[in-house]
């Protein structure tokens, strides 16, 4: 089946043989990979092997899959979706008019599932990469840590890293029958050690969780470790779009299964050994028979690929959200291939990929890599408890005592994790500063935005029509272009910002035959694309408003030029040029646009905390201040360019022309990012 095909059944959120498949592939990789290091992790941490602990840790690791990752995300959280669409933004998209605090546990959770990202295709690969060391005659060579193997994982991530520029079209139909025989093979191997041992299905018993929790004595801190096999949860509510909710929680009964089996199978193993410690054993490739060893080693660097790449992928969607939501700076994003939703965001690419290169050269070994990994994931879990409990509340309008004891249950035990893992910050300071970067970063970004808001003066634009028609009509004045656009922030159609009017007005009036203001309404909803149109004054002042969802690219050049040529073809608007020389040969006008933006002077009165916002953007616009002019003149000729290779589809009669974009000074402009088509 074509890729396409199955992006079909899965949109159609029907549950299908291709739309469990591709779920596999997409959703459950990161959680679908923690067999590699969590019982390893567990062990290690709980100091001498005993039944005690093999018992309390297969106890503790299937009850918090049953009670953070069935209950809470698949059964609960699952529910919130947003037009199809999940994830910490599009929670806080359906919840934000019920507070205006929302906002900050949207921020804060968005920020820790971003930073503790770059831990999980280290740790994912290394561990598949130490298995290699259980091959006879490869002990001495793979080692966990040495020169070797750090060189494999780095090269292993650079590829990775270098292969998101082209898209997963192509492989990505493989993903799902890669961890279909993954988490097959979890199965089989343990159901193979557990018919050796088939007493330990008694671990399923809370009894032997608590036991372990109370009576050993790293009982609590041991939390740590246990939640290593639950840290895909989030990623799996933030790939909701990609699947659908039954496709997803069909698929999960199945990934459960198989993950407790291979728990199962790793505990009976070891209770087996009768040994007080396995040194640098790694059970999951110790129940692996002998003849198989190599080839699950490379399934298991293929699922932690997989992993990783997904992953990857769910960090340029929260970062393409947060720039629609204002929360983000706006970076270059690209489309590398038709399939909807994938895109590749390369600033973000190389950030993480840095970010990865960093763990693997500081921790070096999967096992110190775990020390550390987890803390953020807790505070993102908590995070969206916040979020949920405004929606079950104020969306679902379920009873208080019944969102209450929800809430409840689930804080409970995301501040027992959170409080276990805390220990880990001493191990994880790298992560703490990678953190803060991004949640400062969007804290910033959106606090600015709304100084910038509160200086905006708007005016009643009907009063200065006659005015626009007056200078339109203006002979004396020079013709500054035919047809002059600005981006306007007034929701209003008979408002408009008042420097808009000053920049049309003052100094050197621009004479125009048409005047355009677009303006861009954000959406709740994730995939909204609308647009209207009104004429305030016939073929003189023209008026478009787009309705875009929060996850939709502000493709501004694009959607104009598809809102002109509807126009064209409707006999809405005439563009043949206005000049007798031009209009006999059908050239057409040319259109400008014009963007408008304050610069902060430092000679202020702002707060100490507006201004550490205003400060840190007017640095951020000054950086690319630098790069004004290269970048206006590339604009322009990629307007121009970008223009011409679309209107050739148009019949040459109709529209020959090209636009241009430029910029208009009040104190230090920036580029036009968000304008340029790309």
């Amino acid at each position: 089946m074509r890729m396409a095909d199955i992006m079909d059944h899965i949109h159609s959120k029907k549950v299908t043989t291709a739309g469990l498949l591709i779920t596999l592939g997409i959703i459950f990789g990161d959680i679908g990979t923690s067999p590699l290091y969590t019982f390893q992790t567990i062990l290690a941490e709980g100091g001498k092997i005993d039944d005690s602990l093999v018992l309390g840790a297969i106890s503790c690791v299937f009850w918090t899959l049953t009670l953070q990752t069935t209950f809470k995300y698949v059964f609960i959280t699952l529910q919130a979706d947003n037009k199809g669409e999940g994830g910490v933004f599009s929670l806080y998209a359906l919840v934000r008019r019920y507070g205006k605090k929302l906002v900050y546990p949207a921020i804060i959770g968005a920020g820790t599932l971003l930073a503790d990202g770059i831990i999980t295709p280290p740790i994912s690969v290394t561990s598949a990469i130490e298995g290699l060391g259980s091959v006879h005659g490869l002990e001495n060579i793979i080692v966990p840590g040495n020169a070797l193997v750090v060189e494999i994982v780095m090269v292993i991530i650079l590829l990775l890293f270098i292969f998101q520029r082209f898209g997963t079209k192509i492989v990505g139909g493989s993903f799902g029958p890669i961890m279909f025989v993954w988490f097959s093979m979890l199965a089989l191997l343990g159901i193979n050690q557990i018919m050796h041992y088939p007493t330990v299905f008694k671990a399923l018993s809370p009894h032997y969780g608590l036991e372990l929790l109370i009576r050993h004595p790293k009982g609590f801190w041991l939390l740590g470790a246990v939640f290593l096999c639950t840290t895909g949860a989030e990623a799996l509510y933030s790939d909701l779009g990609h699947c659908g909710r039954k496709n997803i929680q069909v698929s999960w009964i199945f990934v459960k299964t198989t993950l407790v089996l291979n728990y199962l199978g790793q505990g009976a193993w070891v209770l087996l050994q009768h040994k007080q410690s396995l040194g640098d054993v790694n059970p999951f490739f110790a129940i692996v028979p002998h003849w198989f060893l190599i080839p699950s080693v490379f399934i298991a660097m293929a699922a932690s690929i997989i992993a990783s790449q997904a992953l990857i992928s769910g960090s340029f969607t929260l970062i393409n959200e947060a720039i629609s939501l204002n929360f983000w700076p706006k970076v270059t994003v690209k489309f590398p291939t038709d399939v909807r939703g994938q895109i590749y965001i390369p600033s973000i690419n190389w950030v993480l990929c840095t970010g990865c290169f960093l763990v693997v050269l500081y921790f070096r070994t999967s096992e110190a890599m775990t020390a550390a990994y987890g803390f953020s994931i807790t505070v993102a879990m908590l995070m969206t408890t916040v979020l949920m409990y405004y929606f079950l509340r104020y969306v679902k309008h379920y009873p208080f005592w019944l969102v209450g004891a929800i809430v409840t249950v689930f804080v409970a035990v995301e501040t027992s994790f959170f409080i276990a893992n805390a220990v880990k910050i001493v191990k994880r300071l790298f992560f703490l500063v990678f953190e803060i970067g991004l949640i400062s970063t969007m804290y910033v970004w959106y606090h600015a935005r709304k100084i910038n808001n509160r200086f905006l003066n708007f005016i009643d634009l009907n009063e200065h029509i006659p005015l626009l028609e007056n200078l339109s009509k203006d002979e004396s004045v020079p013709k500054f272009t035919s047809h002059l656009i600005y981006l306007t922030k007034a929701n209003r159609a008979t408002q408009i910002e008042e420097k808009i009017l000053y920049s049309i007005f003052s100094h050197n009036p621009k004479r125009a035959d048409v005047y355009w203001f677009v303006h861009i309404e954000r959406t709740d909803e994730p995939y909204t694309m609308e647009y209207g149109v009104e004429e305030l004054m016939n073929d003189k002042v023209i008026r478009v408003e787009f309705r875009l969802g929060f996850r939709v690219q502000q493709r501004v050049g694009m959607m104009f030029r598809k809102v002109v040529t509807e126009m064209i073809c409707n006999k809405e608007l005439d563009i043949v040029s206005r000049f007798p020389s031009l209009k006999k040969h059908n050239i057409a006008e040319d259109f400008r646009f014009m963007i408008l933006e304050k610069f902060l002077s430092y000679d202020n009165e702002f707060s100490m905390r507006d201004g550490l916002s205003s400060t840190r953007i007017s640095i951020s616009r000054k950086w690319r201040w630098r790069k004004k002019k290269l970048l206006v003149w590339t604009a322009a000729r990629r307007w121009s360019k970008s223009c011409r290779l679309s209107l050739l589809r148009l019949p040459r009669s109709i529209f020959t022309g090209h636009i241009t974009a430029s910029i208009i000074s009040e104190g230090q402009p920036f580029a036009p990012h968000s304008l340029v088509p790309r």
